[in-house]
């Protein structure tokens, strides 16, 4: 089991993840706190064919795949993940319906079945393994991150009333498949693996991590009232409904116009004025019940 030294969370967390998963797997289970990728490195090159069991939220399941899938879409493949979610939002768990609770999650880790789920990669190189949004969402999210410590999952809705309320909107172009679906002010444009960001708010509600699909919402609701409405319907995905938002899916994704940041898999990046993601369906292993 791999956890980031620098992580915070509920203290205690870690150590029932430990007890719960050397209970529910019978055996020994080695346990390395790591501070930065040449350290996770380390740990992969040292793993074997033993199953690699990731705790933490998204991200840290994020730099995993990344580093693996640097090497070669095979390294990646060969390694078997199991997760134990104990990040802030838990997005990824939440969508694969994985428990929350450490010792419910190390008992997954020991019994559950495996799924090969798809992952999203960039032509910058960059993965995702839950969700990418650019615009209004990664503004928040970047506003939310000071939060944390304090406000736990509320951080995220907080941002997301400062952001609403005070950025402007970007000019962007997203093309799906070759098919221009949108051009002109945009809000939010969000490509999804899994159904939900920021702890539970449902940006794709139809999102399946292992559908040989990525899902696409772009919202172009720039007007405050709107973006308002906005915000409040995406906590329950009831925004798919509105007229000013498009939902569609595909296996291949642009992002073009404005600079923009992107926010991948919680960690919001320079602005940039084009990016493409495609799926990659079945690239990795994950055990989750």
């Amino acid at each position: 089991m791999v956890a980031n030294r620098a992580a915070g969370g509920e203290p205690g967390r870690l150590d029932r993840a430990l007890r719960g998963l050397r209970a529910a797997a019978g055996g020994d289970v080695a346990v390395t706190r790591t501070g930065s990728p040449d350290e996770l490195d380390e740990v992969l090159a040292d793993l074997g064919d033993r199953t690699l069991v990731v705790a933490g939220g998204d991200g840290s399941v994020h730099l995993v795949v990344q580093r693996l899938w640097q090497r070669s879409p095979e390294a990646l493949r060969d390694v078997t993940l199991g997760l134990v979610p104990l990040g802030t939002g838990n997005d990824l768990a939440r969508g694969l319906g994985l428990p929350l609770e450490p010792d419910e999650a190390a008992r997954v880790v020991a019994s559950g079945r495996v799924r090969r789920l798809d992952l999203l990669v960039a032509d910058d190189g960059q993965v995702v393994v839950n969700a990418v949004h650019a615009g209004i969402g990664a503004v928040a999210a970047q506003r939310s991150e000071r939060l944390k410590d304090s406000l736990g999952p509320f951080a995220y809705p907080v941002g997301a009333l400062f952001a609403g309320v005070g950025e402007a909107s970007w000019s962007l172009r997203v093309t799906l498949d070759g098919d221009v679906v949108h051009d002109g002010e945009t809000l939010m444009v969000g490509v999804a693996n899994a159904p939900s960001i920021g702890g539970g708010a449902r940006l794709c509600p139809g999102a399946r991590p292992d559908d040989g699909y990525l899902d696409v919402v772009v919202s172009s609701a720039v007007e405050r009232p709107a973006r308002l409405a906005f915000g409040a319907a995406l906590r329950d995905g009831a925004h798919v409904d509105r007229p000013d938002v498009v939902c569609l899916r595909g296996r291949s994704v642009t992002v073009a116009g404005d600079a923009v940041r992107h926010d991948v898999d919680g960690e919001v990046l320079d602005p940039t004025a084009s990016r493409t993601y495609r799926v990659v369906p079945a690239a990795w292993r994950l055990l989750a019940g």
